[in-house]
């Protein structure tokens, strides 16, 4: 969805997808005409609402295509990016706002509840999406064993509708891992950043491993992308992790400053996630793209 107050645009299921070469199959028509609208309306307040699942993937592709026009993201009239669809890192906020030179929120929903709009997080504190609880009652539990949890103590989310006629819910499992906050900015409590799933969830060798875990380290590094994949294989009777990641725009994989952050992103996994795992670097558009939810593990591991 694209709000805008001076033109309307196209929304991007009315239009035949298109491949953006070497970022990822999207409307690209669509791109270009936020990114040209953004430009012409420069008086006007101008959100972008991303609530597919291509969310985050949309908008690396908006900042590609201002730069490919020779546009200053931060001259345009964007000022809000709404984010959500699957979990992002702070580093990932904060990247998307140096570059795009907006205040980027976050949004939660389930298609099972009610979609987008369950929880939505406020520009003025960024701390994590307000859930309103007048119409969703959140309680977090032991993903292993269905026991309640306290508020502020990690766990599953779990949800109950209050005023849903038609499809009402009870107790429903999100599978997302997160904390049930206090209020911040609105009364209401908030969720913790979704940290991943419990469905998610690797097991390397014993140790627990998330992918936003590995990108929040990848992002610490500027020659590398936030574009990547966790291959899960097995050598002998021990699980082995590879990090497949692609390079900026511009930076040779093979070169002494991507190989230099190679080295220490495989220094930083062993070191705050506790697993060994091996990097792969690619050239930009090695990592292969998806239409959904952005596919962060590749089991080869035999069943």
């Amino acid at each position: 969805m694209v709000r805008c107050e001076t033109t309307k645009i196209k929304s991007p299921r009315k239009q035949k997808s298109n491949k953006l070469k070497g970022f990822v199959p999207l409307p690209a028509q669509f791109v270009r005409n936020v990114a040209i609208h953004s430009k012409a309306s420069s008086k006007a307040n101008f959100t972008v609402a991303l609530r597919s699942a291509w969310s985050l993937n949309l908008e690396q592709g908006l900042q590609d295509e201002f730069e490919r026009q020779g546009i200053d993201p931060r001259s345009s009239s964007l000022r809000i990016g709404i984010f959500g669809a699957e979990p992002w890192t702070n580093d990932m906020r904060l990247a998307i706002e140096k570059r795009m030179g907006i205040d980027a929120v976050d949004i939660y929903g389930l298609s099972e509840v009610i979609g987008p709009g369950v929880a939505s997080e406020c520009a003025e504190a960024k701390v994590g999406p307000t859930v309103w609880e007048d119409h969703f009652y959140p309680e977090g539990i032991n993903p292993d064993t269905g026991a309640p949890v306290a508020d502020g103590e990690f766990g599953e989310l779990v949800f109950t509708s209050l005023t849903k006629e038609a499809l009402p819910i009870i107790r429903y499992r999100t599978r997302d891992l997160t904390r049930l906050l206090p209020g911040s900015a609105r009364t209401m409590r908030r969720l913790e950043k979704i940290t991943g799933r419990s469905d998610d969830m690797m097991i390397v060798r014993g140790v627990n491993v998330f992918p936003s875990q590995i990108e929040e380290l990848l992002l610490k590094q500027a020659v590398l992308s936030p574009h990547y994949q966790c291959v899960l294989s097995r050598n002998g009777s021990l699980d082995e992790l590879k990090v497949v990641i692609e390079t900026r725009a511009g930076i040779d994989p093979q070169g002494g400053a991507a190989q230099a952050a190679a080295q220490q992103l495989q220094h930083d996994i062993k070191a705050y996630v506790g697993t060994s795992a091996d990097i792969e670097l690619r050239a930009e558009g090695g990592v292969e793209r998806s239409m959904g939810k952005a596919k962060r593990v590749v089991d080869q591991r035999p069943k």
